[in-house]
């Protein structure tokens, strides 16, 4: 299935019993990153001087959002036509995953060293994905780094009735199609956060946009980004960086990183081992870090292709919903104490 741990070695995913199927991956320990980042700073120090923002990232983003608005307007009464659906699938999906990963960077403050910059572009980077995300987007996944698979605050994690209700390869295939269903309204049922200053922000320059979009060029430009979002969260080579970052393949690991071309396109998101040790590396500084540190990383189970990773998720039993590592806060606190 594209699992390697060396270049020339494929693993086989890990074969489950049927009693193990009925459950998620439960630990008692805390996530690998925190101790790795430890050992790894020790080793190199010298990687401290990858941490801290890109300079690219801003014309990239500002670049995809361009071509977005572009296509939205060429396609603007074209609507439902092959035109149409082939430019959202091919372009308007690939160019919205790319924005959902630039917003990503930036909510790591890694697009500008302000604060109140990284605020205002993570607004302006939303525009073509249709609908506010950004903000809550950043509330959440800071959240994902700092309590990875921790049951009830991660809400990166399937639920344990998404994992019972979708236990089935067709079931499987729904939560691919329509990833952007679960993404949005998990966190909202599980982890409802209050409204912040930016969370409102966000929402206000979103729907002003939407809003003259529509008075100015009517509702054909606005579908065009509402379908871009829905193809890039859903059966497209991009959308498998979802499953194959911490869906467990092989038995102890559970995060991997994915080292394919496809990175090129996604803000290096592939390098989800070496992004999760250190947050403050940017994008353009992982591959750096893990040619710095191979030694750490080398040995690490790793991805080689997204769609292989989609094809495995849907026709493999042993890999269902349930094939993610949770643990309890209060195990973690009880054994740090």
């Amino acid at each position: 299935w594209g699992v390697s741990v060396r270049k020339k070695m494929t693993v086989k995913t890990y074969a489950r019993t049927e009693e193990e199927k009925q459950d998620f991956f439960w630990t008692a320990t805390d996530e690998p990153h925190a101790s790795r980042r430890g050992l790894i700073l020790k080793a190199h120090p010298e990687i401290r001087d990858l941490f801290g923002p890109e300079w690219r990232t801003k014309y990239i983003v500002t670049f995809l959002v361009v071509l977005q608005l572009s296509c939205a307007y060429l396609l603007r009464d074209l609507t439902w036509t092959w035109q149409f659906w082939l430019t959202a699938y091919v372009i308007g999906a690939t160019s919205n995953q790319a924005l959902f990963l630039g917003i990503h960077e930036i909510s790591h403050f890694l697009a500008f060293k302000s604060f109140y910059l990284n605020k205002m572009f993570s607004c302006f980077a939303n525009l073509p994905i249709g609908f506010p995300y950004g903000a809550t987007f950043r509330e959440y996944h800071l959240e994902h780094h700092k309590f990875q698979g921790v049951d009830g605050i991660d809400t990166d994690l399937p639920t344990a009735f998404e994992a019972a209700f979708l236990d089935s390869t067709f079931g499987k295939i729904v939560f691919l199609s329509f990833q952007w269903v679960f993404y949005a309204l998990r966190p909202l049922m599980l982890k409802p956060r209050p409204l912040t200053s930016a969370i409102v922000s966000n929402a206000i320059v979103q729907l002003t946009f939407n809003a003259l979009v529509y008075k100015f060029f009517g509702s054909g430009m606005l579908w065009y980004f509402v379908f871009s979002t829905f193809l890039a969260m859903s059966l497209h080579p991009c959308a498998g960086h979802f499953i194959s970052e911490h869906y467990v393949f092989v038995k102890g690991a559970e995060t991997y990183s994915y080292y394919g071309v496809l990175n090129y396109l996604t803000f290096n998101v592939g390098y989800h081992n070496e992004h999760h040790d250190f947050p403050n590396v940017p994008w353009s500084n992982l591959p750096k870090l893990r040619k710095l540190a191979a030694k750490f990383y080398d040995p690490l189970p790793h991805h080689t292709s997204w769609i292989a990773v989609m094809w495995a998720f849907v026709t493999d039993p042993n890999i269902t919903l349930r094939s993610r590592v949770k643990r309890k806060l209060e195990a973690i606190k009880d054994k740090s104490d």
